[in-house]
């Protein structure tokens, strides 16, 4: 179990945090690498047995999950975020080793998202000297597959939120530090194709090109996301195509992955439908079309706005301004946002890069985060 150093000054987090941070990197866990989930996910939990958290592993089909509750006053918040990240294995001794340049941290997760939990940890840790009646009850949730969408441990997230009065994401901010209310919906879709294999010679008639259906298919998803008729605009990316193996032979198999983003319910619904309806323009060809991953269109509610407000007055409180406002892309607070519980999300420090070789956060921007973080979860002496 960590040992924990005393707290730094709020602007100016200690060597000591930064290594936690540099720990958690160093573990490089790439999503559906089970192994590398379970031995972060072990290594947290010793963490946050630390700062007084009851944790429980949860194993999935991408890997480990982690569900920490932490006693305090009230109803709980709910933080959320991921121990996943889209680096492959090597990569710290490749393309992005950690590094520190002053206040620039890089290293592959640092940013997206392994500072952000940090963030969580040294918080409750600065509260533990706390009663318990002035520490607000928190409850964590850390997945093992956000990267991908989420496709195992979404369909748990309202189940793990149950109780919750209000959910907070630590995903990053926008680059000006502003918090995120609002994301647009996201969907991954597949679409294969089956065709008929022939020589693309001596026996075309015979042969149904599985590469030639896929470029109509995809000509016909085009179609749909440029309906004028859509309330909203959809931003579409054919992410990548498959399909073939010879010129001289007529392709039986082609598939391609699509992501798609949308900024209305309506819009995605409709979208999402008209997909499923994809039938085949060659006699004999087959389609199937298998939504990989779905967040729903968050749009910013009337609760978020009131929970937004109390986070700026905690801000004030210590000398930071907040400001809040939606986002492009998505995450797993889309699915909280979208039912209905108060959600703020971009609690992580500031930096830039993600899911590039220039992924780095602020080292003064993750002192900042986590003197907000403990005053929100500071309940006011009675």
């Amino acid at each position: 179990m960590t040992t924990f150093p005393a707290a730094p000054g709020a602007d100016h987090p200690s060597d000591d945090i930064i290594a936690l941070v540099r720990e958690l990197v160093t573990r490089e866990s790439p999503t559906r690498d089970a192994v590398a989930s379970r031995s972060i996910a072990d290594l947290l939990t010793g963490w946050f047995e630390g700062v007084g958290g009851e944790v429980r592993q949860e194993p999935t089909a991408a890997g480990t999950d982690l569900v920490i509750d932490v006693a305090g006053a009230g109803d709980p918040y709910l933080l959320i975020g991921h121990t996943d990240t889209v680096w492959p294995e090597g990569t710290l001794d490749g393309a992005l080793p950690w590094s520190q340049q002053g206040d620039v941290v890089r290293g592959p997760g640092a940013y997206d998202m392994k500072a952000g939990i940090v963030v969580m940890l040294e918080a409750l840790r600065r509260l533990q000297p706390l009663p318990r009646e002035r520490r607000r009850a928190v409850r964590i949730v850390l997945v093992a597959d956000e990267e991908v969408g989420s496709p195992e441990s979404g369909p748990l997230l309202a189940e793990r939120a149950r109780g919750a009065v209000a959910a907070i994401g630590f995903e990053s901010p926008h680059p000006d530090g502003a918090l995120k209310v609002g994301r647009r919906g996201s969907a991954r879709v597949r679409i294969a194709v089956t065709g008929r294999a022939a020589h693309a010679a001596l026996d075309p008639e015979h042969g149904i090109s599985a590469v030639d259906e896929l470029v109509d298919q995809l000509m016909r998803v085009r179609e749909i996301v440029a309906d004028p008729a859509l309330p909203g605009p959809v931003l579409c990316n054919v992410g990548t195509i498959s399909g073939g193996a010879r010129a001289n032979v007529i392709p039986a198999r082609a598939e391609a992955e699509i992501g798609l983003r949308f900024t209305d319910p309506v819009t995605e619904e409709r979208v999402m439908r008209a997909l499923a309806a994809l039938r085949p323009v060659r006699a004999g060809a087959e389609i199937v079309v298998e939504t990989l991953s779905a967040r729903p269109a968050w749009l910013a509610s009337a609760q978020d706005a009131a929970l937004v407000a109390a986070i700026e007055r905690s801000a004030a409180g210590i000398g930071q301004r907040i400001e809040a406002r939606p986002a492009a892309g998505a995450g797993d607070t889309n699915l909280l946002g979208a039912l209905g519980l108060p959600t703020v999300d971009g609690f992580g420090p500031r930096g830039g890069g993600a899911h590039a070789e220039d992924e780095h956060f602020l080292r003064s921007s993750l002192g900042e985060r986590i003197a907000l973080l403990r005053a929100v979860l500071t309940l006011p002496a009675e």
